[in-house]
């Protein structure tokens, strides 16, 4: 696959469909590479009309990884003890300028969990970038939040394995508590654990961006002057993320459509596929079209 270089690093990603049609950039959560987002899930999102991009994020999968910025300890970095290694805001300052070096600005924009995070920052930072965002199973920020389920929490803090089986295993059972029991699929689960660990692994990576995450500056009030379509979407059963923050995202962002997945956890099961590309493309549709942005 090709790399970008943008904002001083390479970014490995991936597109789907014909460059002529408008694009549409999918950024995924913590520790999740562009493989997160399923392929057919793509392919269905290129045959509505979009030029998709997914890549991955900065310290995973096959990007550049930071490691001269060392590993502060997140649970240090949320009691506003330490720095982080960087913030959302550079990350989504990698977004737009990876727009930039594909020249494909203005974009269509999609996020998942802390995806969720860097799309909106995207939209706000660099408005003149973004078509229309969706922000999927995601927060605003802030500190008045609805916190993880405890389960989560102590699951998500346990130091992974260093061993393949270890990990792949380890992932499994974070997919079993995230995910709900509703949609759960063990076999799902094992392969595409399993094919994130043999791709690439990024544990010292990952914890860089948990520090990204959980600084929780809010995006509430910048949000509030966002002027193009927004969506939002989420699973009522999400134990990560709960519902509630979902509901006041769709608040927060003037004119928001909240698209609610009964029974979904932190997770897109297939069954949800044609519903969320369906649900993008209407959003995308309401945009009016723009001339290309200037590179910055």
């Amino acid at each position: 696959m090709p790399k970008v270089k943008a904002n001083g690093l390479e970014f490995e990603y991936e597109a789907f469909g014909d460059h002529a049609n408008p694009p549409l950039l999918l950024v995924m959560g913590l520790g999740a590479q562009m493989t997160t987002w399923p392929e057919p899930f793509c392919l269905m999102l290129a045959n509505r009309g979009f030029y998709v991009v997914r890549y991955d994020n900065r310290d995973v999968g096959l990007s550049t990884r930071l490691d001269h910025l060392g590993v502060p300890d997140p649970s240090q970095v949320f009691a506003r003890q330490i720095p982080p290694a960087y913030t959302i805001d550079d990350m989504a300052d990698d977004a737009a300028a990876i727009l930039d070096a594909l020249e494909i600005a203005p974009a269509h924009v999609v996020g998942a969990s802390m995806g969720g995070f860097i799309v909106q920052a995207l939209a706000t930072r660099y408005p003149e970038k973004v078509l229309s965002l969706t922000s999927f199973m995601s927060d605003l920020g802030g500190e008045d939040l609805v916190p993880a389920a405890p389960e989560v929490v102590g699951l998500i803090l346990k130091p992974p394995p260093r061993d393949r089986e270890g990990l792949i295993q380890h992932g499994i059972e974070l997919s079993r508590v995230i995910w709900g029991p509703r949609y759960f699929d063990e076999e799902r689960a094992r392969t595409t654990r399993t094919a994130a660990v043999d791709r690439a692994v990024s544990i010292e990576g990952t914890a860089r961006q948990a520090g990204a995450a959980v600084v929780r500056r809010s995006r509430r009030a910048a949000l509030a002057g966002l002027k193009v379509p927004a969506l939002v979407i989420h699973g009522d059963a999400d134990p990560l993320v709960p519902f509630e923050n979902g509901k006041r995202t769709a608040a927060a962002i003037p004119g928001a459509r909240l698209l609610v997945l009964p029974e979904v956890g932190h997770d897109l099961p297939p069954a949800f596929y044609e519903t969320v590309a369906d649900a993008i493309a209407e959003v995308a549709s309401s945009s009016p079209a723009r001339e290309a942005a200037p590179a910055s």
